[in-house]
């Protein structure tokens, strides 16, 4: 078992592990435990009660952050002709059609989000293996294969975000940096919370929230009460 730094040992003795917080007075302990020598990104962990082999137990959607990621997204566009020219204009870093498909078949993948318009799909199916394990393969459910690219690369770059849970039901998301307020990580979380509460998959029975956690990239798990959360009883 790895020795625990000393930074480690002090950050860790600020949470009671039998505790439940409440949703601002856990992101502002996150916010206080956060010291590492780069600005840390804030992390939300939520187990749900998903059996994910089937199909109407599943959870892959889109959420925006009214108050952003807190990061550059750099977004990349598969299209052709106009819609390639379109994307660029929009503030894509790269768009093009076979030239964009070969690169990225050859590891080169310079961007966080990739958009791909309808007519190109057929294209980049060989791309599965490459995309899927890395969460970029574009899809419609996503977002991420349309034809209105200028919207979609807006959207990405102010705040919206694919998640999706695990095989064991957990969604793992982040939520901003801990260089936000604490009222600003609340109005993300707040928002995602909001997005898995209206996109409960059909299939789920009984209790769908399990377990609800946040943390900083490299600070220890903060539990959150969830009832209150849901409820917006925040402090």
């Amino acid at each position: 078992m790895a020795k625990l730094s000393k930074r480690a040992k002090t950050i860790r003795t600020k949470v009671d592990s039998t505790k439940e917080y409440s949703g601002l007075e856990a992101l502002k302990l996150l916010k206080e435990m956060a010291t590492a020598k780069f600005v840390e990104t804030a992390e939300a962990h939520i187990s749900l009660k998903l059996d994910t082999k089937y199909a109407d137990q599943q959870l892959r959607t889109t959420v925006v952050l009214p108050k952003g990621t807190g990061k550059d997204v750099r977004v990349a566009v598969i299209a052709e002709g106009e819609k390639a020219k379109e994307a660029l204009a929009a503030g894509a870093v790269v768009a093009g059609s076979t030239d964009l498909v070969q690169d990225i078949m050859k590891g080169v993948m310079d961007f966080d989000r990739l958009i791909a318009t309808p007519d190109m799909m057929p294209s980049i199916a060989k791309l599965g293996k490459v995309l899927g394990p890395r969460g970029l393969m574009p899809s419609p459910k996503s977002g991420t294969v349309t034809n209105d690219v200028t919207e979609a690369i807006e959207e990405f770059k102010k705040g919206k975000l694919e998640y999706r849970a695990d095989k064991a039901g957990v969604v793992h998301v982040p939520f901003g940096k801990t260089g936000f307020s604490a009222e600003d990580l609340l109005a993300n979380l707040e928002a995602i919370q909001e997005s898995i509460d209206k996109n409960r998959p059909s299939g789920v029975k009984g209790r769908y929230w399990q377990t609800f956690y946040i943390c900083s990239t490299m600070g220890p798990s903060i539990k959150i009460d969830i009832s209150n959360f849901r409820e917006k009883i925040f402090s």
